[in-house]
């Protein structure tokens, strides 16, 4: 028996170390942005400026121009996958170069943070 438990006391020990050990950070700590104050220019100056997600007929029928339909559409639907570029979603903004990795993460933050005003 003591030889099958010196077999198995690396496995115990590698389990305890890894469980008790969290690399995963949020990226989102300390950070807390608004609609109005964060995500609202970025919206503006990529998505709804040039027409594609405002207006009567928004593209996808998506409207990010007010604070009620972008709250709506980023917690709904792929807003964070399109604009990080994903696989199987059409990266956004079209015609347009990716937005920059801060304001990916001002956006992230905002919906992992539940799309304050």
């Amino acid at each position: 028996m003591s030889k099958n438990f010196l077999l198995l006391l690396p496995v115990i020990i590698l389990t305890f170390i890894s469980c008790g050990k969290d690399d995963s950070s949020n990226v989102c700590d300390g950070i807390s942005p608004t609609y109005t104050n964060d995500v609202a220019p970025i919206f503006n100056g990529t998505c709804t400026s040039v027409g594609c997600h405002s207006g009567e007929f928004p593209a996808d029928g998506m409207d990010l121009s007010n604070y009620v339909n972008a709250k709506s559409a980023s917690l709904n639907l792929n807003v964070l996958k399109a604009i990080k570029h994903e696989s199987g979603v059409v990266a956004m903004p079209q015609s347009l170069p990716k937005l920059s990795d801060d304001k990916i993460k001002v956006i992230e933050c905002w919906i992992e943070n539940g799309a304050p005003e």
